[in-house]
Parts: C-alpha cells; structure tokens; sequence
C-alpha cells in the first residue's frame, strides 16, 4: 500500500521507492510503544515525505526535455491472494493508469495527496486531516477542486479488458508491418501519440496529433525495431491496462500503452527514456516495486 501511495503521488519509481524505504527507516528508529496504529502512522510519513519530494522535483520536471511521463509499473498478473477484485480493482487500475497520473500532475502537492489518500485508497476525511496536519474542512476543499480538476481532465476509458487487448495486438502487428492503413483502422482520427524519451532516445518532443499522421510516422519506424534479430516483444499488463514491451539485446527499448474508449485507440504513450524503462528488465519476475500489489 506504501508503494502504491508514494508512486501514485510521484510517478516515478525510484523517487517511490526512496520514498518508502525512508518511511521505513523512520519506523524502525520510532519508539513503537508510542504508535497506536503503525498503519496510519507509515501513511502519514510515506505521504509527507512524498509531498517534500514531489515539491523538489517540480523543478526538475520544468526543465524536462520533451513531454513528460511517469514511469510504467507492472501491475499484473500477482499473487492472487493480495489482489483485490471487482470495483475495488477498478478503481485502483484507473488511479495508478498513466492518463490519471498525467492529470494528477497538474495538482498541487496538497491536492494531489487528498486525492490519492481518499480517491484511490478510501481513507477517511479525518484521518487525510490528521496525515496532513490541516483541518477536516480543509481538507474536504482540497478533495472536491482535485476531484473536478480530475473530472474535467480524464479521458475516457474503455472497461472491457478483452477489446483493449484486441486492440493493442491489431495496433502492434500493423506497426510491425508498417500498415498505414492497418494503424488508421484502429486510431481515432484525433488521436494523439505522446513521446517520452527526456532527449535520450529518438521519439517525437512534440505531440503528434490525427491517425493519419499517427500511421506514417509509426510505419515509417517501428517496422526497423521490432524486425531486429536482436529485438523481442511482450504484452505485459502496466499501469492497469495491456501494454506493449519492446527489448533489444535484452535491455528494454520502448514501451507502447494504449488509451482506448469507444471501440479505438484514443492516445498512444510511447515512452523510450532508458532511465523510465531500466527496472522493466525482469518484466514478469514477482520482484521489487515493480512486482508489488499497486492495484
């Protein structure tokens, strides 16, 4: 659960996981006969110390080159005895999706924790209150501006676990085979394709906008890619939904994730920034925070 606090909060997976091995730290020197309840008491330092770091790191991300994405977590398949089910899981695939966590961006640190804590997690007006050191009225501010900005700002989403998976190999075979007409058939016609590689890989800095443009630019190279003896693909569950995983030699190259709503491709994140994909190397290994329950 700390995992999942700190990333949702940061969307980063290192700056998470320092986050939360913090926290622990802190645990382990408290006197633990003056904690009532340890739960409450590594949210709160988990959320307080992800909002010192979210306010240090706005800066850094001011300056990023190109747009800016979080970082992809596998989130399934797990240990089936820690998954949640149902609307529960529903609702935490969609707060840990990397649409939600683009929109989250653009809320203050304060908002942005009220909204994790309460809308992701279910935690009590009161208890938020306590953790951020602000009045329950405050704090019931904070959560409605966050939910409207969330509510304005977030795409649509398609449900249906199996069209989107359909959808993303018809998506991944027409790139392969360089299909122009293949990549318009399931792309909106005002998609959108949005690049991350912070400078550090060749991808568009700009959002490219329309199918059409969409289609030829991804025909034009991916076939290269994903042809190379030394390349490999998997389909792989991040962030909530089914996502492509591109390797070369091994190393991973390039991530597709797919925003899907009536039945078409609504937005295309593709991320190659070598330092956002490193900790995919052991993609379907049950380990570290790539392995844990963020749904």
């Amino acid at each position: 659960m700390l995992d999942g606090v700190a990333y949702r909060m940061l969307g980063r997976v290192a700056d998470a996981e320092d986050v939360v091995q913090e926290a622990w730290l802190r645990w382990a020197a408290a006197d633990h006969t003056q904690v009532r309840e340890p739960r409450g008491y590594l949210v709160r330092v988990t959320t307080r110390l992800a909002i010192d770091r979210l306010r240090q790191v706005q800066s850094r991300r001011e300056a990023y080159i190109g747009s800016w994405l979080p970082e992809p977590v596998v989130t399934g398949p797990g240990p089936a005895a820690q998954a949640p089910d149902g609307a529960e899981r529903a609702v935490l695939a969609e707060s840990v999706s990397l649409a939600v966590l683009v929109v989250l961006e653009s809320l203050s640190p304060l908002e942005r924790a009220v909204f994790v804590l309460r809308e992701a997690f279910g935690f009590p007006y009161a208890e938020i209150a306590g953790t951020l050191e602000r009045n329950e009225a405050a704090v019931r501010q904070l959560a409605g501006r966050a939910r409207q900005h969330v509510a304005e700002r977030k795409p649509r989403f398609e449900v249906d676990p199996a069209l989107r998976r359909e959808l993303t190999e018809r998506f991944l075979k027409a790139a392969a085979d360089g299909d122009v007409r293949g990549l318009v058939s399931v792309l909106a016609p005002d998609a959108r394709l949005v690049s991350d590689s912070g400078g550090a890989a060749k991808a568009p800095r700009r959002v490219v906008v329309g199918a059409d443009r969409i289609s030829r630019f991804l025909a034009a190279v991916a076939p290269e890619g994903m042809r190379d003896p030394a390349s490999g693909v998997r389909f792989l569950e991040l962030n909530g939904g089914p996502a492509v995983l591109l390797t070369v030699g091994g190393r991973p190259d390039t991530v597709f994730s797919l925003e899907v709503a009536g039945g078409q491709v609504r937005t295309v994140h593709l991320i190659r920034n070598p330092a956002k994909l490193a900790h995919l190397a052991g993609a379907g290994e049950w380990s570290g925070l790539t392995g844990r329950l963020l749904l």
